[in-house]
């Protein structure tokens, strides 16, 4: 393991731009439930492992997002494990001339939630919206497509929750809403980064021909109360 930001990206973020967003101390950290799932630790050590165990007494359940091996975490049950392919884009590949898109917020929150609910982009909860910029498309009122930001890192701002209702799908608005967050990411001094399970073809080739690029191979865990 480096010391890329990247390699451990819930910590870091939980401990810099978004520790408003956490609870917990120095051995460990998450999000807030409502807002997400994920949570790390200082170091991959049992008194760490110990501490994150105990976010599961509220019930779960927690993700890890690891780059290196974690100790087994007490008290815990594995729901979920997979790889996940981190990208990166260090540029903007440009935004998509003549698209209307809506920024999101509290307003939007239910049909956000009711979106990736149907969807599943990834873990979404009620409060997913305030880890950072959302924006989305509505057609006849109805909110049909959405993406947005996750974790933030120094350096880097994850691309998360890209979605489209599967009766709009087919007509870009995927690939037009990344446009617009990386051109947002990159004017405002970071680069974008994101995870993707690595069968995901079809995902993957958008992502490459927006200028993403494979760093790394991590580790994502779903753990819930044994």
């Amino acid at each position: 393991m480096t010391d890329h930001p990247l390699d451990r990206p819930v910590w870091n973020a939980l401990t810099t731009r978004q520790a408003a967003l956490s609870v917990g101390d120095g051995r460990a950290r998450r999000y807030r439930p409502e807002i997400n799932l994920f949570a790390a630790g200082a170091e991959p050590s049992e008194a760490c492992a110990e501490a994150i165990g105990r976010f599961l007494a509220d019930g779960g359940p927690i993700g890890l997002v690891e780059a290196a091996p974690f100790p087994a975490i007490p008290g815990g049950r594995v729901e979920k494990q997979a790889i996940v392919n981190q990208m990166v884009a260090t540029a903007s590949p440009g935004v998509a001339e003549a698209f209307d898109y809506l920024v999101l917020g509290g307003a939007d929150a239910a049909e956000m939630l009711a979106l990736a609910t149907l969807t599943a982009p990834g873990p979404f909860f009620a409060e997913t919206h305030r880890m950072g910029y959302f924006i989305g498309v509505r057609e006849g009122g109805r909110l049909v497509a959405m993406a947005g930001q996750r974790m933030r890192v120094p350096g880097f701002t994850e691309v998360s929750a890209v979605c489209t209702h599967p009766e709009f799908r087919g007509r870009g608005y995927a690939g037009k809403l990344m446009r617009v967050l990386i051109e947002r990411i990159v004017r405002e001094g970071d680069a974008a980064f994101l995870h993707v399970y690595p069968d995901n073809a079809g995902a993957i080739g958008l992502y490459e021909a927006l200028g993403f690029r494979l760093r790394a191979e991590m580790m994502f865990t779903v753990l819930a109360k044994a």
